[in-house]
């Protein structure tokens, strides 16, 4: 996207750290993933891969957040 993570981070209201953190995570939440995109201009789409074709997952909508992720981009953020 040649988008910085100094320019994400400021589109997401975090510091660039904290973007360099979470690129480099193994995990993460769903809603995290989907703010990123949505911050560099994109839609998440899940769609899962199953022998007789593909499915969309479309359970992760906008849902109130857990409060542990909720922690956790309370830390993203300090």
């Amino acid at each position: 996207m040649r988008l910085t993570q100094e320019a994400l981070a400021d589109s997401l209201n975090i510091k660039q750290a904290a973007v360099s953190k979470m690129e480099r995570r193994s995990d993460m939440y769903v809603s995290t993933l989907r703010k990123m995109v949505e911050a560099m201009g994109g839609r998440l789409q899940i769609i899962a891969v199953v022998p007789n074709g593909k499915v969309g997952i479309n359970q992760f909508g906008k849902i109130r957040r857990p409060e542990k992720e909720q922690k956790e981009l309370e830390t993203v953020r300090a």
